[in-house]
């Protein structure tokens, strides 16, 4: 009798344990069938492959409607190492111009990344190696090729301003669920600025594979495939011919030029010397391309001086300055100052060129003169008139200064913009002491030199507002997206420059001056009323930079223009006829000027190295 209970009683306990096991079965298998979907994703995906298609990227358009940037056909070879056997090896990498340590070691890569699903062999082959290859496919069992798009130039100009295309790393693939790896996306320029609406969407097919990762047929007859579609149109403010002739009028130089059309900010021209042909940075050759233009540490290639370089504005800046004195009412139009060959303060003095004295406002732009600056300076700051201390009448300088486009970023659609540099009153509190500087102590800044620094771009700015006689938009480069009719809302805010209409005049007369009679003769234009101002600006490096600043015609202006050529000396020598040049060509589609032309094209300036 008790050992027929031990029996049943251990019956009963492996019948438990059995039921038990079994009911944990259970429910695993309904958690896993009908609760967790994991599973089933797993099972799919180990029968159906999902195939990424790539979406061309939006073409990039003048502002007359020729193409800038498109797209071509690019291929990379792919590889199934599982379905590799008995392929003409040598055949193969006579095609891709390799020998077969190479093909071994990316066969070697391959497998380590998936026996059996497709990886990349070879980037972007040549269409040629991808016709010899497309010829001989049924020799090389287990190699494919992806079709993809890449950029395509139809000008070998303005590669600062459109920018460059490479792979993502790490960083925007984490940034961004939308790429994978082996995804392109916009590194600079436009590229960059708008890559969203570049890119566009991509396409999926779904595809059945067998047990050895074989494609069969597309799954529900490609019920839940999905097209790529284009990425969006740029239409930019660029005028092609007009970036290419600035671009040769360059060469030889280290500097830049902006154009800027005033009553829309809009970007003519962004050029940004010395340079290098966009194509440069697509195709298989793009890695080492880039290195090489990367370590050019004398030329700089790379860098966008247009709207990364900082230099001292010098004289253009006496243009704001005798706008902001008579907002400030430090002068008006019936002062006058006398020059005596500069401005002497204590025992030091600040030179001038001889010129006619004494000069109202009008006649110290025509002439330039560096004394009439310094007095302007010194009655606003120091003069008592409408501030109770030098500190409070600086503190209004600079928000004037300020409120003209200068030590700040515009926020336009080009990427790596810097601010220029406009000190405040705290940097001179903590250079001089709180209380112990005057207008005689930065008398520099009257004429662009001392702290002061600007960028190209907000130069061009400037002779915009003046060229509007007192506002301006956000200089930029995109006027349409998707539809050349839709105008980019960004850029269609009016901003005024806080400085009254009736303070412009003088200003844009002595400008006129300059031209017909004054410092800048060279960048006249006939047939046009050109408005400009030269500026010689100090380089503790070496020579003086050229610059001139000017718009055209003076009465409704249709184009303005900055123009910076590093160590070329006087504003006249360089910059004037430059900007001469990029008027003509401009105003009239063509320069007729060969003789005056051939002054520049093709003359260089030596550079120490």
């Amino acid at each position: 009798m008790a050992t027929h209970t031990i029996f049943s009683y251990r019956k009963n306990i492996v019948l438990g344990i059995i039921i038990s096991v079994a009911f944990v079965f259970v429910v695993r298998l309904f958690y896993m069938q009908v609760i967790d979907d994991s599973w089933k994703e797993k099972a799919i995906t180990n029968a159906m492959r999902r195939k990424v298609t790539p979406a061309p990227r939006g073409v990039i358009y003048d502002r007359n409607g020729e193409k800038l940037v498109d797209n071509e056909n690019s291929y990379d070879l792919y590889v199934i190492p599982r379905m590799v056997k008995e392929i003409d090896t040598l055949k193969l990498c006579q095609i891709l111009g390799i020998d077969t340590a190479d093909f071994n070691q990316r066969m070697l890569k391959a497998r380590v990344f998936s026996p059996y699903a497709p990886s990349v062999f070879m980037k972007r082959i040549t269409p040629e190696m991808y016709a010899s290859f497309s010829e001989l496919s049924f020799h090389f069992k287990g190699f494919g090729v992806y079709m993809r798009t890449i950029r395509k130039y139809h000008t070998h100009s303005a590669a600062h301003l459109l920018g460059y295309i490479a792979e993502v790393n790490d960083r925007e693939m984490s940034n961004d669920s939308y790429y994978a790896m082996g995804d392109y996306i916009g590194k600079s320029g436009l590229e960059r600025f708008y890559e969203p609406e570049l890119r566009g969407q991509k396409g999926v097919n779904w595809v059945l594979v067998d047990q050895y990762g074989r494609e069969r047929e597309s799954y529900k007859n490609g019920m839940y495939d999905t097209a790529a579609i284009p990425g969006l149109s740029l239409y930019s403010s660029i005028d092609k011919k007009l970036q290419e002739y600035g671009e040769k009028l360059m060469e030889g130089k280290r500097g830049s030029i902006v154009a800027i059309e005033p009553s829309t900010g809009e970007i003519l021209a962004l050029v940004t010397s010395p340079s290098y042909d966009p194509s440069l940075l697509v195709g298989s050759e793009r890695g080492a391309n880039y290195m090489m233009l990367q370590n050019d540490s004398i030329n700089k290639p790379l860098f966008n001086r247009a709207l990364m370089a900082q230099y001292p504005p010098g004289s253009t800046f006496k243009l704001v300055n005798a706008l902001v004195f008579q907002q400030a009412g430090a002068v008006d139009l019936n002062t006058r100052y006398s020059c005596y060959r500069g401005y002497a303060y204590g025992n030091r003095k600040l030179g001038c060129h001889s010129h006619a004295s004494p000069l109202d406002i009008t006649g110290s732009v025509q002439n330039s003169c560096n004394a009439w600056y310094c007095h302007g300076l010194v009655a606003m700051l120091d003069g008592r008139k409408k501030y109770h201390s030098t500190e409070e009448a600086y503190r209004d300088w600079y928000r004037m200064v300020t409120q003209l486009g200068f030590g700040k970023k515009f926020d336009s659609d080009l990427p790596y913009e810097l601010t220029g540099f406009i000190p405040t009153a705290e940097y001179y509190d903590k250079y001089y002491g709180k209380g112990s500087w005057k207008a005689t102590t930065i008398i520099s800044i009257s004429i662009g030199q001392g702290e002061i620094c600007a960028t190209p771009m907000q130069l061009a700015n400037l002779v915009s507002i003046i060229a509007n006689r007192g506002y301006y938009y956000k200089p930029h480069v995109v006027k349409a997206i998707g539809n050349k009719d839709s105008l980019n809302p960004r850029f269609t805010n009016r901003i005024e420059s806080g400085i009254d209409q009736k303070y412009f005049a003088p200003v844009i007369l002595g400008m006129q001056r300059a031209v017909t009679a004054g410092t800048a003769r060279r960048a006249s234009v006939p047939g046009y009323t050109v408005c400009a101002k030269t500026g010689t600006a100090q380089n503790p490096h070496g020579q003086d930079h050229s610059l001139l600043v000017c718009f055209a015609p003076a009465e409704h202006p249709k184009i303005a223009i900055s123009v910076i050529v590093e160590n070329g000396g006087f504003g006249a020598t360089w910059a004037a006829p430059i900007a001469s040049l990029m008027l003509e060509q401009y105003l009239n589609g063509k320069v007729e000027r060969a003789d005056y032309e051939a002054t520049i094209v093709g003359r260089q300036i030596y550079y120490a190295r």
